[in-house]
């Protein structure tokens, strides 16, 4: 399976929006992640509003606006944001939100790859 540059181009918005969290910045301009993250500004944006329309993310316009995570980063997963930007994931069937099929693991609840994938 390989991420569409939506689901790239997304995570690693949120991941830049996550550290500037931790560093102490309440808000990030879009200029600034497609400036490091080469990303084109239009597509971003797009992007952040799919986001910002999922509650993921939130904005504030202005002078001293720009864009923030408006939950914790532990609650946002991998899995979450690929689904939303690309649709079902699933590699294997028992892992599958949308389309669960029994898989051939001997104990299903304690099954790593289950446990790997939320």
């Amino acid at each position: 399976m390989k991420l569409s540059k939506r689901g790239e181009y997304a995570l690693r918005g949120l991941i830049d929006l996550g550290i500037a969290h931790e560093a102490g910045r309440k808000m990030v301009r879009v200029h600034e992640i497609v400036a490091k993250e080469n990303i084109p500004t239009a597509f971003l944006e797009q992007i952040f509003a799919q986001l910002r329309q999922e509650g993921i993310i939130d904005a504030r316009r202005g002078k001293n606006g720009g864009y923030f995570l408006a939950r914790p980063a532990d609650t946002i997963s991998m899995g979450q944001i690929v689904r939303l930007m690309d649709g079902p994931l699933a590699p294997i069937g028992c892992v599958s939100q949308m389309h669960y099929e029994k898989c051939s693991c001997p104990d299903e609840v304690h099954c790593g790859l289950r446990m790997l994938m939320p």
